[in-house]
């Protein structure tokens, strides 16, 4: 036996209501949330996966690229001669020039 009581009624048919419209205004404040975050990130200088993976791939390239050429040097360089440096002599100054030759030479003592 089931009594009916009209408050009761009115006040679960209340309380569903506004489970409803809270649950509502949930969904349409993460939306809200995700369209201004989305917006604060694209406004960001943030690269898209598929720009990152393609430049990740060009430096690989890249590396693979100059480790070629390294070896290539490093073949040409044993296959030539070793270079010899000289060492340069710094110049005289003028005027030390000038005192040496104007400086008679001292006659050895026997």
């Amino acid at each position: 036996m089931q009594s009916e009581n009209k408050i009761f009624d009115d006040f679960v048919k209340f309380v569903n209501g506004a489970a409803g419209t809270f649950a509502g205004m949930a969904r349409e404040g993460q939306a809200d949330a995700r369209t201004r975050f989305r917006e604060w990130i694209g406004g960001q200088d943030f690269v898209t996966r598929e720009e990152f993976d393609a430049v990740k791939a060009m430096a690989a390239a890249a590396r693979d690229e100059v480790d070629a050429l390294r070896a290539r040097l490093d073949a040409l360089e044993g296959a030539a001669p070793p270079a010899v440096v000289k060492p340069v002599k710094p110049a005289a100054k003028p005027a030390a020039a000038k005192r040496a030759k104007a400086a008679p030479k001292a006659a050895p003592k026997a």
